[in-house]
């Protein structure tokens, strides 16, 4: 059986004494409802598993009647202890209130009975957690599969992985590449969008968030202002509906906007966002090329090349807490800037045709004094050695 990150650790707080409630977060489609399930068949303790992912009847009522055949079951069990686990908690509205309602009763009338939520919009999960269950919860982000994950299941090539992505649903499809295609697009993009945001978020222009996503994708590791953006877009909103929407996408594993590294939190803020996706199945489902013709076009790959280096880096500071950043000053830039707990990694990417000249990394050096200065590419550690790596250990 094979167990994706934080298998153990989750594991581990469920077989401990009740004490905080655990919280399973990430993206759709990278594997939070199979391990919930591989986790109560293994942990030999009786256990009640629903999902909220089930249409318009899902509401509090439904989540107070689900508590009570968790509280039914545990007292025909026989058993010291049980577990709920409620999937895709994040469709109820005003679950945060009813959660911590249902667990402080618990508590009350000590019922060890222990709590699993599965969630796959990670800013709404945030709100409800710490508008109403601060101090009750334990939070677990599981996130895309890395390549390492994508060669042990399916013998993909480094190459394969930066094209084809992370998506372990879509990889038995890759060999008819335009189904591939059609798939990542209707079966988890659409969803990922209308289901984790538009359905659960008030958005006025829906139009408009499509099409950041879709733009976002297409620039992929590069920058631009949010009025630049607006411009492309032929849109004439304003740049707090972009940045909150560009947010949106980001919650839902989708597409990202990195921050520029500042000696101070106001300046990153204030900063032109640098577009990074989650996964690069999101960029190859949306391009007219096959990845035969993509490999052949040295400039265009290389950019395929950083966007899978960023994605890398970004699932690992999602998982860890860590944070990523871009630097650039004038014509000067440094591609990622890894920050671990005060210690920073400046990291530049060169791939093939894409590589340029750079004198950005000195001055990052001279201006930061980072902890270390990392080079991916043809002169220094290649971005296919760098995608097996746990970037932890570059500390």
């Amino acid at each position: 059986m094979y167990q994706r990150p934080n298998y153990q650790l989750l594991r581990s707080r469920l077989l401990a004494p009740r004490t905080f409630i655990q919280v399973l977060s990430g993206p759709r489609q990278v594997g939070k409802t199979t391990l919930a399930e591989q986790l109560l068949d293994q942990l030999g303790t009786p256990s009640h598993f629903v999902s909220a992912d089930g249409g318009p009847g899902i509401n509090v009522t439904w989540l107070i009647q689900q508590w009570e055949v968790a509280r039914l079951k545990f007292r025909q069990s026989g058993a010291s202890e049980f577990v709920l686990a409620i999937d895709e908690i994040q469709k109820i509205p005003n679950w945060s209130e009813t959660v911590k309602a249902q667990w402080d009763l618990d508590s009350r009338y000590k019922l060890p009975i222990k709590v699993l939520l599965l969630d796959s919009s990670r800013l709404l999960l945030q709100q409800g957690l710490t508008e109403s269950l601060a101090g009750r919860f334990e939070l677990h982000y599981l996130g895309h599969w890395s390549f390492t994950e994508m060669q042990s299941a399916f013998g993909w090539t480094p190459a394969q992985y930066a094209w084809f992505g992370a998506y372990p649903g879509a990889a038995v499809l890759i060999d008819d590449e335009l189904r591939w295609k059609k798939y990542v697009t209707d079966a988890l993009i659409s969803p990922a969008i209308s289901r984790d945001i538009l359905s659960l978020t008030r958005i006025d222009k829906p139009a408009l968030l499509q099409r950041l996503f879709e733009f976002g994708c297409l620039f992929s590791g590069q920058m631009l202002s949010y009025n630049k953006m607006l411009g492309q877009l032929l849109d004439a909103g304003n740049t707090t509906t972009l940045s909150h929407y560009l947010e949106l996408l980001d919650s839902a594993g989708l597409l990202g906007g990195l921050e520029k590294f500042a000696s101070d939190r106001l300046r990153q803020k204030q900063s032109s966002p640098k577009f990074q996706v989650h996964n690069t199945a999101l960029i190859s489902a949306q391009r007219p090329e096959l990845f035969s013709e993509m490999i052949m076009r040295p400039d265009a790959w290389g950019r395929q090349v950083e966007s899978v280096v960023g994605a890398h880096l970004l699932n690992y500071c999602r998982q860890y807490g860590h944070r990523l950043f871009y630097w650039r000053e004038g014509n000067n830039e440094v591609d990622f800037v890894l920050e671990r707990r005060g210690q920073v990694i400046g990291i530049e990417v060169k791939s093939g045709a894409h590589a340029k000249p750079n004198s950005g990394m000195r001055l990052f050096q001279k201006q930061f004094s980072p902890h270390k200065i990392l080079l991916i590419g043809s002169e220094g550690l290649s971005w296919q050695e760098f995608l097996a790596i746990d970037p932890d250990d570059l500390f």
